[in-house]
C-alpha cells in the first residue's frame, strides 16, 4: 500500500467517522469525509480515491442506491458498505449491487482494517516482469485495470474486473461458484442468490459483444476461462 492510497468516508455518525480515520491512517492513507450523499455522490465522482466507506442510512438516502450514481459517475474505487443494517439478505443486497465488501455495525477495529488492507491490495495487483495478461485476442492489463479484444476497449466495473482477473489466473482450469465467492466477493458461505451467475453473464456478454468466446459454462460445476481463437 501506498502513501498516495486515498479513502472517502461518507458517515454521518462521528464517532464512526473517527473510528474509520483511524484505521485508514494507521493504514497510511488519506481521508476525506462527507457526512450526506449528496455530498459523498460528489465528492466520489470528482476526486479519485482507492476505496470509499460508504453508509447505508444516510441524510439523502440509502447508500446502496448510490453506488450506480457512484460507478455512472466514472469513479473505479472500491467500496465497503458499513451499515447497522446486518442481516444476510442485507449483505447479499449491498454485494449485488456493487459494493466490494460489507461490514455490519457495529464492528472490531481490526476487523475493519483488515477489511481495508484487503481492498487496498486488491486494488493494486501486481504481475513480476509486467502487468500484462494476454490470452489470445483478450489482453488485461493490471495497472491500467483495462480489458480488451484485439484494440476494442472492454468497460468493466471493478467487480467484473476482479472477476476476469481471477478467471485469467486460473485459464484452462474449471472454477467452481464457491471458489468465486471466496476470492472475488470475499464471502465464505453461498448466499443462496444468483449474484455469481448475474456478473459472470454480464461479463461474457461484454466480451462476446467485442468479439472473444472467452468464458465456457461446466455444467453443474462453475466456468472455465478459455479464449478460443477468432
Amino acid at each position: 500500500m501506498s502513501l498516495m492510497d486515498r479513502i472517502l468516508i461518507i458517515e454521518d455518525d462521528p464517532e464512526t467517522v473517527a473510528a474509520i480515520r483511524a484505521e485508514a491512517e494507521a493504514l497510511g492513507c488519506q481521508t476525506d469525509h462527507r457526512d450526506t450523499l449528496p455530498a459523498g455522490i460528489e465528492a466520489a465522482t470528482t476526486t479519485p480515491y482507492n476505496v470509499i466507506v460508504l453508509d447505508r442510512m444516510l441524510p439523502g438516502g440509502d447508500g446502496v442506491d448510490a453506488m450506480a450514481r457512484i460507478r455512472a459517475g466514472g469513479s473505479t474505487a472500491l467500496i465497503l458498505i458499513l451499515s447497522a443494517l446486518g442481516r444476510a439478505a442485507n449483505r447479499v443486497e449491498g454485494l449485488e449491487k456493487g459494493a466490494d465488501d460489507y461490514l455490519p455495525k457495529p464492528f472490531e477495529p481490526e476487523e475493519l482494517r483488515a477489511r481495508l488492507r484487503a481492498l487496498l491490495r486488491r486494488g493494486t495487483i501486481q504481475v513480476l516482469d509486467n502487468d500484462l495478461l494476454a490470452f489470445g485476442d483478450v489482453e488485461i492489463r493490471l495497472k491500467a485495470r483495462t480489458v480488451h479484444v484485439r484494440r476494442t476497449h472492454v468497460p468493466t466495473s471493478p467487480k467484473e474486473f476482479e472477476l476476469i482477473t481471477y478467471f485469467a489466473r486460473n485459464a484452462g482450469q474449471v472454477v467452481t461458484r464457491m471458489q468465486l465467492l471466496e476470492n472475488v466477493w470475499n464471502l465464505h458461505f453461498d448466499p443462496g442468490t444468483n449474484v455469481v451467475d448475474v456478473h459472470v453473464g454480464r461479463l461474457r456478454r461484454k466480451l462476446e459483444e467485442a468479439g472473444a468466446t472467452a468464458i465456457q459454462t461446466a455444467r453443474g460445476e462453475g466456468y472455465i476461462f478459455a479464449p478460443l481463437p477468432s
